[in-house]
């Protein structure tokens, strides 16, 4: 079985839950304490073992791909202002990875950008992470999470999360098996179920290891729930052919998409970080809240 190697990043998407500050910049650069979204996910996917980004786009994304650009003349000032450190970190950001764009051509959805990318990916296993959500671990990133799973059985590899009751209501929950520690065989998701109807408290997030077989489902699926290309739907599908499994990921999941999740993801990064930690904490003791 080839490696995993490439990972798929949407990036289309119009980040309406944070208008009106992405009206004029995408939802993937709005900063965690002082780097973006999107970086933190490009970060996870290389530290997992991927050597090649695929970032889909669409209509004023050109921010995302200036970011992961080297900006020679940004390099040029740094360098004559005597700021080593930081021109370092900027060609870092841009040597981490073979970055490729393409536009997000066909129905909306996000199975949509995924198909976009057959021809890229080609014959073999592929990642696909969203561009609002990222996982922080000590330990193992998310996807190396998923890639030693997909190793073991060879076949697709989702994410999940342990969710409380009544957050049941808001996510996609997995009606699975367990058959290792944090590993499940999958016999399909229901949407948003809500404490009555959930079959189990394991909810479905963003990650994934996909075998390229999801491309036919792909091109095969018929728009689904609001009329959109919904990439759960070609893997409930592919799930009648071949085992689908599900990994228990360890680590703190951010929905960094919504305004609560960033908000989280801001607060408990800064008070990570060694230079804002005591100023940082100190704060929200006055705040008693």
């Amino acid at each position: 079985m080839p490696k995993i190697r490439k990972v798929i990043i949407p990036v289309a998407g119009y980040g309406t839950r944070f208008l009106p500050a992405t009206k004029a910049q995408p939802k993937e650069m709005l900063p965690i304490v002082d780097k973006p979204v999107i970086q933190y996910i490009v970060e996870e996917a290389v530290a997992s073992g991927i050597t090649d980004v695929i970032l889909v786009t669409g209509a004023s994304k050109r921010a995302v791909e200036d970011h992961f650009d080297y900006n020679f003349e940004l390099q040029n000032w740094l360098k004559k202002q005597g700021k080593e450190e930081i021109r370092q970190e900027m060609k870092r950001i841009a040597d981490m990875a073979n970055f490729i764009y393409i536009r997000q051509k066909g129905p909306y959805g996000n199975g949509t950008p995924v198909l976009n990318c057959r021809q890229i990916v080609g014959d073999e296993p592929f990642a696909v992470l969203w561009g609002d959500d990222f996982l922080v671990n000590d330990g193992k990133p998310r996807l190396k999470q998923l890639i030693e799973i997909f190793e073991k059985y060879t076949d697709p590899v989702l994410s999940a999360i342990k969710l409380t009751r009544d957050e049941t209501k808001k996510y996609g929950v997995f009606d699975a098996q367990k058959i290792e520690k944090n590993v499940y065989q999958v016999k399909k998701i229901v949407e948003k179920p809500g404490p009555e109807k959930a079959p189990s408290l394991l909810g479905s997030v963003g990650g994934y290891v996909l075998t390229p077989d999801i491309f036919d489902e792909l091109e095969k699926l018929k728009p689904g729930a609001g009329g959109e290309m919904w990439l759960v739907d070609a893997i409930h599908n592919l799930g009648k052919k071949r085992p689908i499994y599900a990994c228990e990921l360890k680590g703190t999941w951010y929905d960094a998409g919504s305004k609560l999740g960033w908000l989280k993801a801001n607060v408990d990064l800064a008070l990570k970080r060694p230079d804002l930690k005591t100023g940082f904490s100190q704060y929200l003791k006055k705040l008693k809240i």
